[in-house]
């Protein structure tokens, strides 16, 4: 009978730049033998196997593309399957670690339910490394994914994490569509106490990568940073 297989996790990069900076010549390498993967997105999939190199021809590979709106588990099952007869799969986001803050979560669920061998490779998490870049409080932090796209609702609810942030010590961690990060720049300057710290992560890995952590009183007397279109990441821990 032949041995089971494993379905591996393979981080994407953040953005343009070297991908020896930001994934290991063995998770390379065993990239380029793979032969299924199970993708966030096709397109930027096959970006990611042009840039890795691969070992097949890229129209020999085949990739299985996650629904938005979500998969049926026969449908993932059938996705996996391969794996029970021996063949490693690939599992990839459009960027980042796949399975966080990422529907490919629920592949690896399934993997599991099935038996499967689970391996996470080393990679870019954008949220891990602006957390570790901010300089906030990193024992105790929740990533929130994104605020209300609602003025009002994301105003309260920038204030509902605020006072979480402030009686539990944690670190709120959000994201916000490239071409909304100055208006939620600005919400967050508006909305936010003084005292509060705000870090801002810019293109992280990228040669447009910047950093840069104040308190919210602090971020109103300087000029705002170019944030347009420029994958953010937004971090705050409240005064005590």
């Amino acid at each position: 009978m032949p041995q089971a297989a494993s379905l591996h996790l393979i981080p994407v990069g953040l953005g343009e730049s070297p991908i020896s900076g930001w994934l290991p010549a063995d998770v390379q390498a065993l990239t380029r033998e793979l032969t299924v993967f199970i993708a966030e997105n096709a397109k930027t999939a096959r970006a990611f196997l042009k840039l890795v190199g691969t070992a097949a021809p890229l129209q020999e590979i085949t990739i299985h593309t996650l629904d938005k709106r979500g998969n049926k588990p026969g449908e993932l099952r059938d996705w996996l399957k391969p794996a029970l007869a021996g063949q490693d799969i690939g599992l990839v986001s459009e960027a980042g670690c796949p399975a966080v803050a990422d529907p490919g979560a629920t592949v690896v669920a399934m993997a599991h339910d099935m038996g499967i061998a689970v391996r996470p490779h080393v990679g870019p998490s954008s949220i891990l490394l602006s957390l570790m870049a901010s300089g906030l409080d990193g024992q105790q932090f929740a990533f929130h994914g994104y605020a209300p796209v609602d003025g009002a609702a994301r105003a309260k609810q920038l204030k509902q994490w605020e006072s979480v942030s402030q009686s539990l010590k944690q670190t709120q961690i959000l994201i916000e569509t490239p071409y909304r990060n100055a208006a939620m720049f600005a919400t967050l300057l508006q909305t936010l106490k003084p005292g509060t710290r705000l870090c801002v992560a810019r293109g992280l890995t990228t040669s447009q990568e910047w950093v840069r952590t104040a308190t919210i009183e602090q971020w109103r007397e300087r000029r705002a940073p170019d944030l347009d279109k420029i994958p953010c990441i937004f971090l705050f821990l409240a005064g005590r």
